[in-house]
């Protein structure tokens, strides 16, 4: 693999800094080099999270240039919108939970909620390949990042990673109960 890139973003307290270091880990436990920053912004008030996974030898930095990310998974509709637009290459994938975190513009009135048609729409014209993730039976929305990465492996999305993989790295990261029941989600997504 030359280089792989991923980008991963959400809303703060929806668990992408554990759903980066899942995918991290289950990188290396796979034999990948990797590169990885997180960048919180104000993550305690609901604001921005992202993280950035790049694979491969040849990466130096582990941030992806604008444009260049080859998948994207998003926590939230409107920050899967964003990504898709600043971060993801063309005809790469997006693969994002189907939920709405109101940003302050919608909330205010000042802008529209964006729907899964408007993800759609932007993706067709960009040749991006969508994955839109709902769970109903997950009622902890802190495990919807689990029921994402259950999707990213089904759908073998990194290449050279494995769901044996990423079940290595949630056993090196979660305990007890928390484990059982990512584990189980992470099965069933």
């Amino acid at each position: 693999m030359n280089i792989f890139n991923i980008y991963l973003c959400g809303v703060g307290g929806q668990g992408i800094g554990l759903l980066s270091e899942i995918i991290l880990r289950a990188a290396d436990h796979a034999g990948h080099a990797a590169k990885a920053v997180d960048t919180h912004g104000l993550a305690q008030r609901g604001g921005i999270v992202v993280s950035q996974i790049r694979l491969g030898k040849a990466a130096h930095s582990p941030l992806i240039p604008a444009g260049e990310a080859d998948l994207v998974v998003a926590l939230e509709r409107h920050e899967a919108l964003r990504a898709m637009q600043t971060a993801l290459r063309d005809g790469g994938t997006l693969v994002y939970y189907d939920t709405v975190l109101q940003p302050l513009p919608v909330r205010l009135g000042a802008a529209a909620e964006v729907s899964a048609q408007d993800v759609a729409r932007a993706a067709e014209s960009r040749g991006v390949t969508v994955c839109a993730v709902t769970h109903p039976e997950v009622t902890d929305p802190r495990m919807q990042n689990v029921a994402l990465l259950g999707a990213v492996s089904r759908r073998r999305l990194v290449p050279g990673v494995e769901a044996a993989h990423y079940e290595q790295a949630m056993n090196d990261l979660l305990k007890g109960g928390a484990l059982d029941a990512n584990l189980q989600l992470f099965r069933s997504a």
